[in-house]
């Protein structure tokens, strides 16, 4: 992969980060605000798509924000499989970091953080 282009629109306060501008991909809503765009064929990511983004990389009193990755649970096994390793390798795991949260009754619910890749001014 190329490095990547970055892509920030102030007025919708939407970050794109294309590492294969040119390729068709499908959109996979991972959250309400982080699409991971995938080219099935080839199994590559193409692009990910952050709305909100400066929602997404606030840090609170406690630390930075996680988001439960609530897309995955309408995918088959084998995409969501797919997915979570594209989600491991880098480049992506540079910028969306994956953890998981295991509430009392045991059930694990993946999350993800999003790392900062602009600074405070290209994003206010």
């Amino acid at each position: 992969m190329s490095e990547p282009l970055y892509t920030y629109d102030e007025e919708s306060d939407t970050l794109s980060i294309a590492f294969l501008p040119a390729e068709k991909a499908t959109g996979f809503e991972l959250t309400d605000h982080i699409i991971l765009h995938i080219n099935k064929t080839t199994q590559r990511l193409v692009r990910i798509t952050l709305l909100d983004y400066s929602i997404l990389v606030q840090q609170t009193e406690f630390g930075p924000r996680t988001f439960p990755l609530t897309g995955l649970a309408s995918l088959s096994e084998d995409m969501r499989t797919m997915i979570l390793d594209i989600l491991r390798q880098k480049p992506v795991n540079d910028i969306l970091h994956i953890a998981a949260y295991t509430p009392q009754n045991a059930q694990i619910i993946p999350t993800v953080l999003v790392q900062s890749v602009l600074t405070s001014s290209e994003a206010a």
